[in-house]
């Protein structure tokens, strides 16, 4: 009785999606990027920016990081809890590689929701679903990490890969995950940090900082974009840092685990349930 009430509260927004998008579109629409300030790029509403770059988006991401994009995110994948009938919504989606290495894990899920700001890596991720899976559904609409248009307690997992740190309010994304999350459930969050090993962080910057940017820049023609990409990576909170931020939403376990010698990390919390820690008798 539980887990149909659970797919319906979040089955329902799901299917009014298209109408919730177009009213975002219009709000979105309305900002611009000269009203924000430059000295804080993390804040900054990116989609405009990831719109420029969505056709390239995959090449790059696979070019530069060495193909070793696609092996974190299978490593948020073996994350989620099994169980049956599974319900994961991906924030910051982009064109659903998560929730397409999901499916090729061959998890037991019955609906899958990617959100994203960007029509445009919306657009290309909805091409990819409809090449490559056509089972379980996968839905992906337009939206804001932070004021998402789904119930409470309607998620098994929520996955977010390399979009943490784009985010207006990083504090409010964490507890919109917390408040979409079953008891139990299980928030799993991708995204680049720095080495701790001096000599390995020195290549890596100098990598991050001149490279990096140039052949991104080159091949997508938005040097702009790959600029910003090292600025949020240097100034957002990692490690030991963030797992204090996703205690502070009221996430349990947390724990970090480092990849490839600490130029990405993947972040875990499970969302208590509060029944537990009641008092006998209490409200």
């Amino acid at each position: 009785m539980t887990r149909a009430l659970t797919m319906n509260t979040m089955l329902s927004p799901v299917m009014t999606a298209r109408n919730w998008a177009r009213k975002t579109g219009r709000r979105f629409k309305k900002m611009t990027p000269a009203s924000h300030n430059d000295d804080h790029p993390e804040r900054h509403p990116v989609w405009w920016m990831f719109d420029r770059i969505a056709r390239r988006y995959d090449l790059l991401n696979r070019l530069l990081s060495f193909g070793r994009d696609q092996a974190w995110r299978r490593e948020v994948v073996r994350g989620i809890p099994r169980g049956a009938d599974l319900c994961i919504v991906d924030l910051a989606t982009g064109t659903a590689d998560v929730l397409l290495a999901a499916r090729e894990a061959a998890l037991p899920l019955r609906l899958g929701v990617g959100v994203d700001p960007s029509e445009g890596m919306i657009a290309l991720g909805r091409e990819k679903v409809r090449r490559l899976a056509a089972s379980p559904p996968l839905h992906l609409v337009r939206g804001d990490a932070c004021a998402l248009p789904l119930g409470d307690a309607c998620a098994d997992a929520i996955t977010m890969a390399f979009g943490i740190r784009n985010v207006a309010d990083v504090d409010a994304a964490l507890r919109e995950m917390r408040r979409m999350l079953r008891p139990g459930g299980r928030a799993l969050i991708l995204e680049f940090s720095l080495p701790e090993n001096r000599l390995i962080r020195w290549a890596y910057l100098l990598y991050f900082r001149h490279v990096l940017p140039r052949i991104g820049g080159l091949i997508s023609g938005d040097f702009a974009a790959y600029r910003y990409l090292n600025q949020t990576v240097e100034q957002f909170p990692y490690g030991a840092a963030f797992c204090a931020k996703m205690r502070a939403a009221g996430f349990v376990a947390v724990s970090a685990r480092s990849m490839t010698f600490g130029v990405a990390t993947v972040y875990e919390g499970v969302s208590p349930d509060l029944t537990e820690t009641r008092p006998a008798g209490g409200p």
